[in-house]
């Protein structure tokens, strides 16, 4: 499949955003509540899937990591380089491709309203069940865990960004429905609209 120059700029702008919603509390300190800063990663993953389609927005995820791997300090606390790659929370990173990929595959069948959102809130399980496995079999088998860490601690470590995340992946679906009916049924941006 053939990428036109609009969707290579789209693609680059969700790097940038993903780079910018891993460290937005280095730009905006209010946005950490009660010691657990917001993030925005899952949810620029999700929009990038609905927005850019299934290939092109799993793409520019992979992009992103492929950034990150080499050295562009664009992960979380400005992290970068291949030693993320064993890293306890990296398999929240390589979620977000298939993140990405499953919530424009959904998008791409059915564009309603319902659809965003189901697809939205899809991306968002991938995303905790693929990070949170992660973690568990990094603290288990190559990372230093906390004293009496257990797969239970690991998703307890969870629902402190959950409610945030729900909310963020709802507004994601309805953001991206939104800018599917005003923005990209338009012009340039139809051929976004076709299954990739």
């Amino acid at each position: 499949m053939k990428f036109k120059a609009l969707d290579l700029t789209l693609a680059s702008m969700f790097v940038g955003l993903m780079a910018i919603g891993a460290n937005i509390t280095s730009f905006v300190p209010f946005m950490v509540i009660g010691g657990v800063p917001i993030t925005l990663q899952t949810f620029f993953a999700i929009l990038a899937g609905i927005i850019l389609g299934s290939r092109l927005g799993a793409i520019s995820m992979t992009v992103y990591a492929l950034v990150g791997l080499v050295g562009v300090p664009v992960f979380a606390k400005f992290g970068a380089g291949m030693s993320t790659f064993i890293s306890p929370t990296f398999g929240f990173i390589l979620s977000f491709i298939l993140t990405a990929y499953v919530a424009g595959k959904i998008v791409e069948k059915n564009r309603t309203l319902s659809a965003f959102v189901i697809a939205s809130l899809i991306g968002l399980v991938i995303n905790y069940v693929f990070g949170t496995n992660w973690m568990y079999f990094a603290y288990k088998f190559w990372a230093a865990a906390p004293e009496g860490f257990t797969y239970k601690m690991a998703w307890l470590w969870m629902v402190v960004p959950l409610p945030k995340d729900i909310i963020l992946a709802v507004f994601a679906g309805m953001m991206g429905h939104r800018l599917e009916k005003s923005v990209l049924s338009k012009g340039s941006f139809k051929h976004l609209r076709k299954a990739a």
